[in-house]
């Protein structure tokens, strides 16, 4: 129980009719839950406004309101308190009702476009082996010490965040590595937050459906930045045209990490194949079981966390050869006829692209490079004719297929890609819908020594359509087709 007052610390209150001293047993801000002596806030969402169920909740046992104006009938007995953002106050309120975890252990946020799941999981696993008890929220899983449990988005909401926090305190994590994304930056997800440093990855073409430009993409990005204090540390992919513009007006102890740029921490690719990376950091060999430039950069990054943090480099460095591969992000798997497959949650022009280059570094020419790539629904249209034509110039064949369609018509979402296709390619190209069929084609076409690109869904065990979840996981769809085939 957590009396009203003490929570609405920092919450914003502009307004407050009844009384700040009762006793709250919980946080909501749906309507629909049970929450006797609850506190309900009323957050105007993307798709409902939570004052239309202030009622509601209040029948459900609410003894409290926080929302940004006041209901025309206010009822006896119970607290309505004003703000001026109910998310910004969803936050702070949360914050304070867990006794503010994220000030109890070091929280370290990761954001870019791509990396983040890579960076934030590694991070993770490298502590955990260093010997730090530590917590993890990631687009692939939540973490509290060696427990682990399903995640739902990249940044949970404000009431979730702080139970996984307090959780991890009452666990006795020193650390905890947590995706930050975009959206959670604008939704005020983070606000009440104390993070001890940030990440830049890097910042391409992505999510303008919500933000609707780039520019704004890079500012929600930079908002994290500017909320750092001078207690912790900011840590920029230098090689990123855009990593100065994060660290504009940042209070933060500011460092730098790259393959191309003079910074604070550096690193060169000796080698790259499909056994993994030989790099040199800092001065030092390392073999890494990771795979392609972009994860150079990913472990570079993780690598220049620790030291920051104040672990040793030669320690670091040993852990560092020894990660695996994330889920999902560059997972290789051989047939019995040598037909390489890779499976990589690549879903933007850049990842896409990214991926497509470390195999045509590595390839040697004489095999083909079949790439099945789809583009999910309600989402981004217009990075769909650039993954197309990403796909197409630099694979041998291609198919283009179904991711998430989710309530868009999957037929119109590969038309779209299909505009992308420059005229000389359009022989390269076949269209199979069905994702599975466009897998096996893939497994049909390909000879010894081919190699198959899968790329889209990466971790996911779901494929959803028509806001159904139905089981599809790309990674073990593969298995069993690679399994069927007969060996040579």
């Amino acid at each position: 129980m957590r009396i009203l007052s003490d929570l609405l610390y920092k919450a914003g209150s502009d307004a407050i009719k009844g009384s700040t001293t009762v006793a709250i047993a919980s946080l909501h801000f749906s309507s629909k839950e049970k929450m006797e002596n609850g506190l309900f806030v009323a957050v105007k969402g993307t798709v409902t406004d939570g004052h239309k169920f202030i009622g509601q909740a209040i029948e459900n046992g609410a003894i409290a309101v926080v929302c940004e104006s006041l209901p025309d009938l206010l009822i006896d007995g119970i607290t309505y308190v004003q703000v001026q953002s109910s998310s910004v106050a969803l936050a702070f309120i949360a914050a304070n009702f867990y006794d503010n975890p994220s000030e109890k252990l070091k929280l370290i946020g990761v954001t870019g476009t791509n990396g983040k799941t890579t960076t934030a999981t590694m991070l993770y696993r490298l502590f955990t082996s260093m010997g730090y008890t530590s917590g993890l929220i990631s687009t692939v899983k939540n973490c509290i010490g060696e427990k682990a449990f399903p995640a739902t988005h990249t940044t949970p909401d404000p009431l979730l965040l702080n139970r996984l926090l307090n959780q991890m305190v009452q666990s006795g994590c020193s650390y905890c590595f947590m995706e930050v994304s975009s959206h959670a930056v604008v939704q005020n997800r983070i606000d009440g937050l104390k993070f001890a440093g940030g990440v830049f990855t890097n910042i391409t073409h992505d999510h303008l459906d919500y933000h609707k430009t780039f520019e704004n993409y890079i500012n929600a990005k930079k908002r994290f930045f500017d909320r750092l204090t001078s207690e912790a540390f900011a840590l920029v992919n230098i090689d990123d045209r855009n990593a100065r513009i994060m660290i504009q007006n940042c209070k933060a102890r500011v460092k730098s990490f790259g393959l191309k740029t003079l910074a604070d921490f550096r690193a060169k690719v000796i080698e790259n194949s499909f056994n993994g990376l030989q790099l040199m950091i800092d001065g030092t060999d390392v073999s890494c079981r990771l795979i392609g430039s972009f994860n150079a950069y990913n472990l570079l990054g993780i690598y220049a966390v620790a030291v920051t943090c104040g672990l040793e480099k030669v320690d670091v460095l040993r852990v560092v050869s020894l990660l695996d591969p994330v889920e999902g992000r560059f997972e290789v798997i051989s047939s019995v006829n040598k037909v390489i497959g890779i499976v990589d949650y690549a879903h933007t022009p850049d990842a896409l692209e990214n991926v497509l280059n470390t195999i045509e570094d590595i390839r040697t020419g004489n095999e083909q490079l079949i790439t099945v790539v789809g583009c999910g629904g309600n989402r981004d249209s217009a990075k769909r004719p650039l993954m197309a034509s990403i796909a197409t110039e630099i694979s041998d064949r291609v198919i283009f297929t179904s991711d998430n369609p989710r309530n868009e018509d999957p037929a119109e979402i590969i038309r779209q890609m299909q505009d992308g296709v420059s005229p000389q390619y359009y022989k390269k190209v076949l269209i199979i819908p069905d994702r599975r069929e466009a897998i096996k084609t893939a497994c049909t076409l390909a000879a010894s020594g081919d190699i198959i690109l899968i790329a889209g869904k990466g971790h996911e065990t779901y494929q959803e359509i028509k806001g159904v979840k139905y089981p599809f996981d790309d990674k073990q769809v593969l298995i069993e087709i690679f399994n069927t085939l007969t060996p040579y």
